[in-house]
C-alpha cells in the first residue's frame, strides 16, 4: 500500500518439491547463451530432442502448416477442377503440366522420397473417379497408378528397399483400384483419338478432306499440331514404360528381348518429350529461360491439382519435412539413365558361369544404377531359389568349381552344408545388387560366413569320405567334388574380400595417409586370390588331360601346362600395382615424411583395426596383422624401389595378356587403365628417386584419374 509492488506469493510446495521463481535465472541464461546452445535437464536426452516438435518457424515443420486439412476440403475449394478450364486450349495446357509434374514426382519417389509426398501429392490420383469425364487425364492417372504399383512390387520382392525405408511405405494410399488392369486399353483409345486429330491437322495443312465427325483437341488451330505431338509422346512413353516393367517380370528372363524393344521406344518418346519443351513454353507465354531448370513442367508453369502437405498425417511416423521435387529436365534425364541401365541388363546373355555373372554385376554397378534398376537385376538373377529361375544353385556351383557336367546331379547336393553354401551364393548375388555402401557393409559381414562354411565343408567331407565304400569309382567322384568345391570356396572368399577392399575407394573411406596399409592388405588378399585361382585352373586342366587318356605328353602340352593362365596373369597385374604403390607410399613416409598419419584421435594401429577388423575376424588372409604390415614397410627405401620397379612389371604383364582378352572389351578397357597407372607411376617413381631427398619443394599427391582403385602419383613443385 506504500507504493511498492506486492510480493509474489510462493507456490505451495509438496513433500518432494519446493517451488522457486526461476525468472532471474532464465534472464541471465538468455543473456549468456549463444546461437545453437540449449539449457536442458538431466532427463532431456537425444531421443527426446529428436522427438521434439519445433512449433516456431514454419520451415522447421512443414507438415503442420497446411492449406487444406482434407482431400474433400481441397476439392471444395477448387484445388483440382475437372475440367481444368472451360477454355479447351487452357485445359490441354494444364493436362500436359500435370503429366510433366507427375513424371518429376515419380523420379523423386524413385530417388527415395515418400510416395505420399511425391506421386500421391496429386489430388486427381487420390480421387481418381472424379476424372472419369476427362478421358485424357483419367487414362493417364490410371496408368501412373498401375506403374507405381508395378515398381513397388518389384522393389518389395527384391527386398532392396531396406536402403530406402520410405520407398515401399504406401500409408494406406489408393494404389489398388478396380479396372487398373484395363489401363492400357483406355490409354490406347485416347492415343488413337489424338493420333486421328494429328492426322486431321496435317490434312488441313495439305488441304485434304477432314472427317466431319472429328472434333479438334482445342480451339486454336495454330497450336493443334504441337499439342497433339506433345500429348502423344507422353502417352506413348507411359504405355511403353508399363510394357517394360511387365516384360521384365516374366520368369526366367523370357520377356527381356521384348522389353528391349519397348525400352528403345521409351527413349525415343523421351527425346520427343524434350523436343516439345520449346513449343509448350512459347504457347504458355513463359518465354524466360533463366529459371526453367528448376521448374517441374516443360512449360515452366505451376501445375494444378497438387498439394504435398495434404498427406502430411500419412507420410511418415514423424512430422514431415518439405522435400524438393526433381526438376522436369532432371526427371527426364533420370528416366533416360534408368532405361539405359535396364537395357544393359536385358542385353545380358544369362550366362550360367558364376565368374562371368559376378564380373557383369560389378561392371553394371560402375554406372551407379538407382534402386529400381538394381531391384530388377536382383529379381532376374535369383528366382525361386535358382539362378535366372532355371539353373539349380548346386549346378552353378559345380560349374564354377570346374567340375564335370555329370556331377551337377550328385547326391552330395543334399548335404546340409552344401545347401547352406547354395544359400550363401544366392545371398551374395543379392548383396551385389545393392548400393555401394550397403553392399560393402554386407560383404564384410558375410566374409565370416564363407570362412565358417569352408571349415564345415572340409570337416563334413572328410567325415563322409571315411564312410564311403571302397568302390574306387564312387570314391574318386566324391573326392573330386570334395577337392574342387573346397578350392572354389576359398577362391570365392578372397574374391569377396577383394571386392570389400576396393569398394572402400569408391566410397572414399580411406584417407591419403591410409593408402599404404590399404594397398598392403589388398596385395596380401590378391596374392591369395591369384593362388587359389591358379590351383583351381590347374586341377581342372589335370582332370581334362586325364579324360583325354593321352599316353605321352607332347611338347606343346607341356608348354601349355607350364604357362600361367591369362586370368592369373590379370590378377598378377593387380598384385604388382598394389605392391608397387605400397612400397612407394612407405618410402615416401620413411624418407621424405610425406603422407604420414598424424591424427590426434586414432593411432595408425587403431586405423588398421578399424579398416580390416572384419577381414581379421575371418582370418583373411591367415597370419596378417599390423606388426607384419610394419615389418614389411618400415625399411622401404627408394634406392631399393629403383632396383626393382613393380610398375614396370605391371606394365609388361598388361601388354602381354592383352591378346588373351581380345574378345572381352571390358577386360581390355581395364587393362588399358592399368597400363596408364603403371606407366605414370613408373615415371613418377623415377622422378622422386632423382629429386625427392634433394628438393624440399617437391610435393607428391595421389589421384584416381586413370583407375578408380589404383592411384596415380602426381609430382609437383610447390
Amino acid at each position: 500500500m506504500d507504493g511498492q509492488p506486492p510480493k509474489l506469493t510462493s507456490i505451495p510446495a509438496t513433500d518432494n518439491t519446493v517451488w522457486a521463481d526461476a525468472s532471474p535465472l532464465l534472464d541471465a541464461a538468455c543473456r549468456g547463451l549463444r546461437d545453437g546452445e540449449l539449457i536442458h535437464g538431466d532427463n532431456f536426452n537425444l531421443f527426446a530432442a529428436m522427438s521434439a516438435l519445433e512449433i516456431m518457424d514454419p520451415k522447421m515443420d512443414s507438415g503442420i502448416v497446411c492449406r487444406y486439412y482434407s482431400i474433400d476440403e481441397a476439392i471444395e475449394n477448387g484445388a483440382a477442377p475437372v475440367p481444368f478450364s472451360l477454355d479447351s486450349t487452357i485445359d490441354v495446357q494444364c493436362t500436359i503440366d500435370v503429366m510433366d509434374h507427375l513424371l518429376a514426382c515419380e523420379a523423386a519417389w524413385h530417388k527415395g522420397h515418400s510416395l505420399a509426398q511425391t506421386v500421391f501429392a496429386c489430388i486427381y490420383l487420390l480421387r481418381l473417379d472424379r476424372t472419369a469425364s476427362h478421358a485424357l487425364l483419367h487414362s493417364y492417372c490410371r496408368v501412373i497408378r498401375a506403374t507405381c504399383k508395378a515398381v513397388l512390387s518389384v522393389v518389395s520382392d527384391a527386398r532392396t528397399h531396406e536402403e530406402e525405408d520410405l520407398f515401399t511405405m504406401t500409408y494406406g494410399l489408393p494404389l489398388n483400384g478396380d479396372g487398373d488392369e484395363k489401363c492400357l486399353s483406355m490409354l490406347n483409345a485416347v492415343e488413337e483419338t489424338i493420333s486421328r486429330q494429328l492426322r486431321a491437322c496435317k490434312a488441313i495443312s495439305s488441304k485434304r478432306r477432314v472427317p466431319e465427325d472429328l472434333e479438334p483437341l482445342q480451339s486454336n488451330p495454330n497450336l493443334e499440331e504441337g499439342f497433339c505431338k506433345a500429348l502423344l509422346c507422353r502417352l506413348r512413353f507411359r504405355k511403353h514404360f508399363f510394357h517394360v516393367l511387365t516384360c521384365m517380370k516374366r520368369p526366367q528372363g523370357r520377356g527381356l528381348e521384348l522389353a528391349r524393344k519397348h525400352i528403345a521406344s521409351c527413349i525415343s518418346e523421351l527425346e520427343s518429350i524434350l523436343a516439345s519443351a520449346d513449343f509448350l513454353r512459347s504457347s504458355s507465354g513463359e518465354s524466360s529461360e533463366d529459371d526453367i531448370d528448376d521448374k517441374t513442367t516443360a512449360s515452366g508453369r505451376e501445375p494444378i491439382g497438387f498439394d504435398a502437405a495434404l498427406n502430411s498425417r500419412l507420410s511418415a511416423p514423424t512430422p514431415p519435412r518439405a522435400i524438393k521435387i526433381l526438376s522436369w529436365n532432371k526427371a527426364v534425364q533420370y528416366f533416360i539413365k534408368l532405361l539405359h541401365d535396364l537395357d544393359v541388363m536385358c542385353s545380358y546373355s544369362l550366362d550360367p558361369h558364376l565368374e562371368n555373372l559376378l564380373r557383369f554385376v560389378v561392371q553394371f554397378q560402375k554406372s551407379q544404377p538407382d534402386l529400381v534398376a538394381r531391384s530388377h537385376l536382383q529379381l532376374l538373377l535369383v528366382q525361386d531359389g535358382k539362378l535366372y529361375g532355371r539353373d539349380p544353385i548346386f549346378a552353378v556351383i559345380t560349374k564354377a568349381a570346374a567340375l564335370p557336367e555329370a556331377t551337377k546331379n550328385h547326391d552330395i547336393q543334399k548335404n546340409e552344408y552344401i545347401v547352406q553354401l547354395g544359400q550363401l551364393v544366392m545371398n551374395l548375388l543379392k548383396i551385389l545388387c545393392t548400393n555401394a555402401a550397403w553392399q560393402r557393409r554386407k560383404l564384410g559381414k558375410i566374409l565370416q560366413d564363407w570362412r565358417v562354411i569352408y571349415l564345415q565343408l572340409e570337416l563334413a567331407f572328410r567325415n563322409e569320405f571315411g564312410e564311403v565304400s571302397s568302390s574306387s569309382n564312387d570314391e574318386n567322384i566324391y573326392m573330386k567334388i570334395f577337392q574342387h568345391i573346397l578350392i572354389w570356396v576359398e577362391e570365392q572368399t578372397y574374391w569377396i574380400a577383394c571386392r570389400f577392399l576396393m569398394l572402400g575407394f569408391e566410397l572414399e573411406l580411406y584417407s591419403a595417409s591410409e593408402y599404404c596399409m590399404v594397398y598392403w592388405y589388398s596385395y596380401a588378399v590378391l596374392v591369395k586370390l591369384a593362388e587359389k585361382t591358379h590351383v583351381k585352373m590347374a586341377v581342372s586342366y589335370d582332370n581334362a588331360k586325364r579324360k583325354g587318356k593321352k599316353k605321352r605328353d607332347s611338347p606343346k602340352d607341356l608348354a601349355r601346362e607350364s604357362r600361367i593362365p591369362p586370368a592369373v596373369l590379370f590378377l598378377q597385374c593387380y598384385i604388382c600395382l598394389a605392391e608397387g604403390l605400397t612400397m612407394m607410399l612407405a618410402a615416401l613416409g620413411n624418407e621424405i615424411m610425406i603422407l604420414q598419419s598424424s591424427s590426434p584421435f586414432n593411432t595408425e594401429q587403431e586405423k588398421f583395426i578399424q579398416h580390416f577388423e572384419l577381414l581379421q575376424r575371418a582370418c583373411i588372409p591367415d597370419h596378417v596383422s599390423y606388426p607384419s604390415f610394419k615389418e614389411s614397410t618400415t625399411h622401404a627405401r627408394f634406392s631399393t624401389l629403383v632396383m626393382y620397379n613393380y610398375f614396370k612389371d605391371a606394365l609388361r604383364i598388361a601388354k602381354e595378356v592383352k591378346s588373351s582378352f581380345s574378345s572381352d572389351p571390358d577386360r581390355l578397357a581395364e587393362l588399358r587403365k592399368l597400363e596408364q597407372v603403371a606407366e605414370h607411376n613408373s615415371v613418377a617413381l623415377n622422378l622422386i628417386c632423382r629429386l625427392g631427398a634433394l628438393d624440399p619443394s617437391l610435393k607428391v599427391s595421389f589421384e584416381f584419374s586413370h583407375h578408380p582403385f589404383f592411384a596415380t602419383a602426381v609430382v609437383r613443385r610447390s
